[in-house]
């Protein structure tokens, strides 16, 4: 054989590249089907609900402002007569 350079390719430099051109199709047929064989694991479910728990908190303090305002707003807009 010869190189695009005029130079002959010995017995070693032809067994390196048929060698070197099956190890890429080796990898480049093996690479799509080992990266498709992946599977995602699931995802693990929330132990902790503090979330709902604070925002339960919150809503229970925003009606407890609620109902206080319309209680101790009707006794100012009584009208009082201390003398």
């Amino acid at each position: 054989m010869r190189e695009a350079g005029g130079e002959e390719m010995t017995g070693t430099m032809v067994r390196f590249a048929v060698l070197a051109v099956l190890l890429v199709c080796l990898i480049g047929g093996l690479l799509p089907a080992a990266v498709h064989a992946q599977a995602h694991a699931p995802a693990v479910p929330p132990i902790s609900h503090g979330s709902t728990i604070d925002q339960g908190i919150a809503y229970v303090m925003l009606f407890m402002a609620l109902v206080l305002t319309y209680i101790i707003h009707p006794l100012d807009a009584i009208p009082y007569n201390l003398f």
